[in-house]
C-alpha cells in the first residue's frame, strides 16, 4: 500500500509537470539563453596579466576583489575523476536527460512535501544544465538560499533551451568554470590552484572527491566536507584507493589554510599594479623580462653589500633612446625592503646634484656660459626667505677658480648656484617642468636658490626620461610603457649644440677626477655620460646616465626616509647603473654622438693655469682660445688665501649654559700659509685654523699676509655673549 501511495504521487507529479512545460512560454526566463560562444566571450578572469615586448608573462595582477578566477579551462583540460565525481555528486544521468531529469524531480517533489509533513531535510533535483542557467541568468538564482516554485520552473525551461543550442560537453566545460567551490574560489581552476596547488588536469582522485563534495556546500567545515565525499564513494559502490581517513586528513590540510597556493610570482609588480586596471586583461608592456630579471638580481646583490651601511632600498629604470620604450622599470628592492609594495621609481625623493645638467645647459644655450668659462668655488652666503643660504660641496672644500666643465662633470655646489644666479631661479623651474618634472609645483622663491643643488623632489621615472632627452640632442618625448602607445609630438627644449656639450662633459672622465678619481663606477668600458647625485642628510642616492642607445637611472636609499650611513654617489648608486650599461652593451657598442652643426672645437688655455690647456667644444660664435682671469691685485693672480669661515654675513649663537669664556670658535682659512688674523684690527694669531673665544657684537674679521698686506676680510656677528 505504501509503494502504491508513492507511485500515484509519482504519478500526479508527472502530471503537474506536463502541465507547466505546456504553459512554459508564459513562465520563460528574463532573456534567451547565451551560446556557448558568448559565455566565453564574456568570462573575465579576476586576474590580469603583463606581458613583455616577447609574449612573456612578467606580472600577475588580481584586479576584482569580490571573486577569485582564473584562466578558462576546456574540458580536455580537467582531470577524468573531476568529471567522475561530479557527475557522479550533482548529475548521474547527465548524459540521458535533455535538462530536466524527471525522475530525480519527482524524488525531489516527495522530498519537499515531506519536508512539510515531517520536517525533514528536502533533496535538491537541480542538474548540471539547470544549475547553469542559474549562473548564467542572475534572476534564476535563489533568494536567500531558497528558490520560489516559478523561480525553479524557469529555470527548467531555461535548462531545457540551453541543452538545444549547446553540446553536452559545452555545458559542462562552462558548469565547471563557472561553479562556486569555496569562499571565493570560482571555477575549477582557481579551485585546483588554491586548495592544491595544481592545474585542473592534474587533480588526483582524492582531491577530485573533496572539490565535488563541496560544489554542494562550499561553506562546509573540513570534516562536513570530508563526511560528503565520503558518501560519495559509498555511493559510487566501486572499490578504489582512497579511504575516508585520508579524505579527512586531506580536507583539514586545505580547507583551514585558505588560498596558500595561488601565488604568482610577479618579475614587475610596481609598473603592474600602474598599468594593470581591468580584469581579464592580458597586456603587452614594453619591457623586456630578461633586462627585467637582470636589473633585480643587480639590485639586490649591490643593496647586499650596503647592508651594513642602512640601505634597504632601491629602485631602476632602463629607457631605450630613441623609442622611449621602458625596457625595465624595478619599483623595489622586494624582499630586502621593508615596504615591498613602495614604487620607488614613481616616489617623490629628493634631487640632490642631478638636476644640474639641465642647469648647465640653459647657461650654454643662453650662452651666458661655455664648457671653459670659469666660476669662483668659494664659500658664498645668500640671503633668502628662509634665511641665510651657505651651500657647501660634498668634500667640504673648495677648489677655488675652475672652469664649467670641471664644476659640473665633479659636481661642484657653489659654481651651480652661481650658474643659477645667471639664468634665474624662475627660468630654471619653468625650464625644468618641460623636461617632465610635474612634481615642481611652486615658483622660483618658493625653491630659492637650493634648486640648484636639487632641494626638490622629483621621481625617478621622469628624471630619467629628462636626461634622455639630453642623449636625443635636446628632444623630450614622453615614454612608452605598453606597446599600444603613441608618442606623442617632441618638444625641443634645448639645441642640439648645447645638448652635445652637456653630454661631452658629463662623459668626461678627467673632469670629473677632481671628485671622483679616475677609477670608479662612473667609467665605463663603452661611451657614456653620467651623473650622480646625493640629498641632504644622506637620504637619496642617484645615478642617472646614457649610452648612444640607452638611458639608466638609479635610485637607492629608504623609503622610510632614514639617512644611509656613508653612501656616495659612487658607492651608492653607481655600481648598479654601471651593472646595467655592461649588460646593455655586452655584444654592442656605444660610439660618441657625432657634433652637430653649429658646434666648434678650439684649443684653450687658461692664464693662470687653473686647469691645462685642451681642447674644447663651443657654441659657433663663443669660443676663446685664451680664459684669462682678471686679477685683484698688481701682479696679475689672483689672492690665493680666503677666509673659509665664518662667511661674511654669519650670525654665531652663544650656548647661554656655558660661560663664554669656555666657548671657542673655530677661524679657517683655505690656501693659507703664514698668514695672520685681525679681529676688529687686532691681531689675534697666526695660521690657517685658530681658535676664537668670541665677544658680543658686530665684528670684521681680516687675513693677512706676512707683510700686513690684506689677503680676504669678511663682517658677522656674535649673539648671546658679553662684549
Amino acid at each position: 500500500m505504501h509503494l502504491l501511495k508513492k507511485v500515484r504521487l509519482f504519478l500526479l507529479l508527472a502530471a503537474i509537470a506536463s502541465l507547466l512545460l505546456a504553459a512554459g512560454t508564459l513562465l520563460a526566463p528574463d532573456r534567451p539563453a547565451p551560446s556557448f560562444a558568448e559565455t566565453k566571450s564574456d568570462y573575465r578572469p579576476s586576474e590580469s596579466w603583463l606581458l613583455d615586448r616577447n609574449g612573456e608573462v612578467v606580472a600577475v595582477k588580481r584586479v576584482d576583489d569580490k571573486t577569485r578566477r582564473l584562466d578558462w579551462v576546456g574540458l580536455d583540460e580537467v582531470s577524468p575523476a573531476m568529471q567522475e565525481w561530479l557527475l557522479l555528486s550533482e548529475d548521474k544521468r547527465f548524459y540521458r536527460h535533455g535538462g530536466t531529469d524527471w525522475l530525480a524531480l519527482a524524488s525531489g517533489g516527495v522530498s519537499y512535501l515531506r519536508h512539510f509533513i515531517d520536517g525533514s531535510r528536502p533533496r535538491g533535483a537541480s542538474t548540471l544544465t539547470m544549475q547553469l542557467a542559474g549562473f548564467l541568468d542572475p534572476s534564476l538564482a535563489p533568494a536567500n538560499s531558497k528558490r520560489t516554485l516559478a523561480q525553479k520552473w524557469r529555470q527548467i525551461v531555461a535548462a531545457r533551451a540551453i541543452e538545444k543550442r549547446w553540446s553536452k560537453q559545452q555545458i559542462l566545460e562552462t558548469y565547471l568554470n563557472l561553479a562556486s567551490f569555496r569562499g571565493e574560489l570560482n571555477g575549477i581552476h582557481a579551485a585546483s590552484f588554491a586548495l592544491f596547488g595544481v592545474h585542473p588536469s592534474a587533480l588526483n582522485r582524492p582531491q577530485a572527491l573533496l572539490l565535488a563534495a563541496l560544489l554542494k556546500g562550499p561553506t562546509a567545515t573540513p570534516e562536513r566536507a570530508a563526511n560528503r565525499a565520503c558518501a560519495l564513494i559509498r555511493a559510487a559502490q566501486q572499490p578504489g584507493d582512497t579511504t575516508c581517513d585520508e579524505l579527512h586528513a586531506l580536507a583539514r590540510l586545505t580547507l583551514e589554510t585558505g588560498n596558500r597556493h595561488i601565488v604568482q610570482e610577479s618579475i614587475a609588480p610596481h609598473l603592474a599594479q600602474k598599468l594593470l586596471l581591468q580584469p581579464g586583461v592580458r597586456l603587452a608592456s614594453t619591457l623586456d623580462a630578461n633586462l627585467q630579471r637582470h636589473a633585480m638580481r643587480a639590485l639586490h646583490e649591490h643593496l647586499m653589500t650596503l647592508d651594513e651601511r642602512h640601505v634597504k632600498d632601491g629602485s631602476i629604470v632602463v629607457i631605450d633612446n630613441r623609442s622611449g620604450d621602458v625596457l625595465a622599470y624595478v619599483g623595489s628592492s622586494g624582499e630586502l625592503s621593508d615596504a615591498p609594495n613602495v614604487d620607488g621609481a614613481a616616489a617623490l625623493r629628493q634631487a640632490g646634484s642631478t638636476l644640474k645638467p639641465f642647469l648647465y645647459g640653459m647657461a650654454l644655450q643662453g650662452r651666458q656660459l661655455t664648457a671653459a668659462s670659469v666660476l669662483d668655488d668659494s664659500p658664498i652666503q645668500l640671503n633668502t626667505p628662509m634665511g641665510l643660504y651657505i651651500p657647501q660641496n660634498y668634500d667640504r672644500d673648495f677648489k677655488g677658480a675652475v672652469s664649467v666643465r670641471t664644476a659640473l662633470a665633479s659636481s661642484l655646489n657653489v659654481p651651480a648656484v652661481r650658474a643659477l644666479g645667471l639664468v634665474g631661479v624662475d627660468n630654471f623651474v619653468r625650464t625644468l617642468r618641460t623636461y617632465g618634472l610635474d612634481s615642481l609645483t611652486g615658483d622660483g622663491e618658493h625653491y630659492g636658490f637650493s634648486l640648484a643643488l636639487g632641494g626638490v623632489d622629483v621621481r625617478l621615472v621622469e628624471l630619467t626620461n629628462a636626461y634622455r632627452a639630453l642623449a636625443n640632442r635636446g628632444v623630450w618625448r614622453p615614454l612608452r610603457f605598453t606597446a599600444a602607445e603613441r608618442g606623442a609630438k617632441p618638444r625641443q627644449l634645448i639645441s642640439p649644440q648645447a645638448a652635445f656639450i652637456v653630454a661631452s662633459i658629463l662623459s668626461d672622465k678627467t673632469a670629473r677626477a677632481m671628485t671622483f678619481g679616475l677609477e670608479n663606477p662612473l667609467a665605463t668600458r663603452v661611451w657614456t655620460a653620467v651623473k650622480t647625485g646625493t640629498s641632504k642628510d644622506m637620504r637619496d642616492n642617484w645615478c642617472i646616465g646614457f649610452s648612444i642607445h640607452y638611458t639608466v637611472g638609479v635610485w637607492v636609499g629608504n623609503f622610510n626616509g632614514e639617512p644611509m650611513h656613508d653612501v656616495s654617489g659612487v658607492s651608492g648608486a653607481a655600481p648598479v647603473w654601471r651593472e646595467m650599461m655592461d649588460y646593455l652593451h655586452a655584444h654592442d657598442g656605444s660610439a660618441p654622438p657625432t657634433k652637430p652643426d653649429g658646434v666648434t672645437a678650439l684649443q684653450t688655455r687658461f692664464t693662470p693655469a687653473i686647469e691645462s690647456p685642451r681642447t674644447e667644444w663651443f657654441l659657433a660664435g663663443t669660443e676663446t682660445a685664451e680664459i684669462r682671469l682678471v686679477a685683484a691685485n698688481d701682479a696679475g693672480r689672483l689672492p690665493q688665501a680666503r677666509i673659509l669661515y665664518p662667511t661674511g654675513g654669519t650670525v654665531i649663537g652663544m650656548d647661554p649654559d656655558i660661560p663664554s669664556g669656555h666657548q671657542r670658535v673655530q677661524l679657517s682659512a683655505k690656501d693659507a700659509e703664514q698668514v695672520k688674523w685681525l679681529m676688529d684690527g687686532n691681531g689675534i694669531g697666526e695660521g690657517a685654523d685658530i681658535g676664537w673665544t668670541p665677544t658680543g657684537g658686530r665684528h670684521r674679521l681680516v687675513l693677512t699676509d706676512a707683510e700686513g698686506k690684506e689677503l680676504d676680510a669678511v663682517s658677522f656677528e656674535v649673539r648671546g655673549a658679553l662684549p
